[in-house]
């Protein structure tokens, strides 16, 4: 079962005999990277293993019936290349780059560390530690620590709603056992995609992953994600003495495969974005001087998404700050942008995607989430056309779902 996107032939797909995908993507970089992307994150927990997916993907790395830690780490390292691993509230992916010619070598390390991970307890209780300073570490930092007070008022009730790195309650809770039961019922071949980009041949590709992860049989079990359910808007200040004042406002916009997936992307590098040009950046920093920096934010999963804006700034200057916000999106939900300016931010968006694609690895660990959840990798060209398809209607009724009236807040203060 392969299939070759006829755009520019730069993918290839192919489906192994237990279910597993593999996506390809050319390049002719002498630096390959691959991985697995697995459809399995901090939303895939219950209230008692709050952080269990994120210390799993720690504790991977701990020892398998082949393998001592050290030996994990140096398999890669010693030609050059590294292992790592991320997790977000619907991902876990766990990724190799190296210098050409090595595809062999880190293939059979991820097979080795899906398929015989042992979590010793020993290393279980030393990385219990280290994601325990990891949790303090965090909640030291108000600026961090308010996304997630942020998600758990906005997504009450529901998985969606809590710390990736979960509690301290939790964490000592974890075994080895609790660690392989994540790992059996959610690394399955059903619920991975094998991504790759580098120079060798697919056919190449495809058959190394087979020898080396053809063997996993295990079904998929049957997960059922709740929809977080709506809430009623509100506007929080939690009184925590800290020197400077934090604030986010955010709103539900839809998920991943909602059709205006590509708008609200625009739409939030025009309000706050990565460039200096922001609508709110201006505004704020460089024309009232009330902030160092005021940023947005969209967070995308299966059935829902979120915007957010969060700035920081003394305590006397929260109130004109959310005023001058709020009048910014007020303003893109009532009157349409003129044509010229929608084309600026067209073109400097498909600018920063250009930049973007110069990073090799963002954009391996972007096609093999595109193809998890999406079933395969978008091509370039795909995107251009998506985001030049674009009318100044379409984010005006995108910014509809950012009015003030719909938006929620909180605010850590003195």
């Amino acid at each position: 079962n392969t299939m070759t996107n006829n755009s520019n032939d730069i993918f290839t797909y192919h489906t192994l005999a237990n279910g597993l995908r593999i996506v390809h993507r050319a390049s002719a970089a002498d630096v390959e990277y691959c991985g697995v992307a697995i459809k399995a994150g901090s939303r895939n927990e219950s209230s008692a293993d709050y952080g269990l997916a994120h210390f799993v993907e720690h504790t991977i790395f701990k020892g398998t019936d082949r393998r001592r830690s050290w030996h994990i780490v140096n398999r890669m390292e010693s030609v050059g290349g590294e292992i790592n691993a991320y997790t977000s509230e619907e991902v876990t992916m766990l990724y190799s780059c190296f210098p050409k010619g090595n595809l062999t070598r880190a293939v059979e390390l991820m097979a080795d560390l899906i398929g015989y991970s042992r979590f010793p307890e020993n290393e279980i209780d030393r990385e219990r530690e280290v994601v325990l300073d990891e949790i303090d570490s965090y909640l030291d930092s108000p600026s961090d620590a308010i996304f997630d007070d942020f998600n758990d008022l906005i997504f009450a009730g529901s998985s969606l709603g809590h710390n990736i790195l979960g509690t301290a309650e939790t964490i000592e809770t974890f075994t080895p056992e609790s660690c392989r039961d994540f790992l059996s019922t959610h690394y399955t071949p059903g619920n991975m995609v094998f991504f790759y980009t580098g120079p060798t041949a697919p056919s190449r590709v495809m058959s190394t992953v087979e020898r080396h992860l053809g063997f996993l049989n295990h079904s998929v079990k049957e997960l059922h994600d709740e929809t977080p359910r709506e809430v009623t808007p509100f506007d929080i200040r939690k009184k925590l003495g800290t020197h400077q004042s934090h604030t986010v406002i955010g709103a539900r916009i839809p998920g991943i495969y909602s059709r205006s997936n590509h708008t609200y992307a625009l739409l939030n590098n025009i309000i706050g974005g990565p460039c200096m040009n922001s609508r709110l950046n201006v505004l704020l920093r460089e024309r009232h001087g009330y902030v160092y920096s005021v940023d947005s934010y969209i967070s995308s999963f299966t059935d829902c998404g979120l915007f957010t804006v969060y700035f920081g700034c003394d305590e006397n200057h929260v109130k004109p700050c959310r005023r001058l916000i709020f009048r910014t999106l007020d303003e893109l939900a009532q009157s349409t942008m003129s044509t010229r300016a929608l084309d600026a931010a067209k073109k400097q968006y498909l600018g920063q995607t250009i930049v973007a694609g110069a990073n090799a690895e963002q954009v391996a660990l972007a096609t093999g989430r595109s193809t998890l959840f999406h079933r395969h990798a978008l091509h370039p060209d795909e995107i251009i056309e998506r985001i030049m398809g674009i009318t100044p209607e379409d984010i005006r009724l995108a910014a509809e779902k950012l009015t003030p009236s719909r938006c929620s807040i909180l605010t850590f203060g003195q």
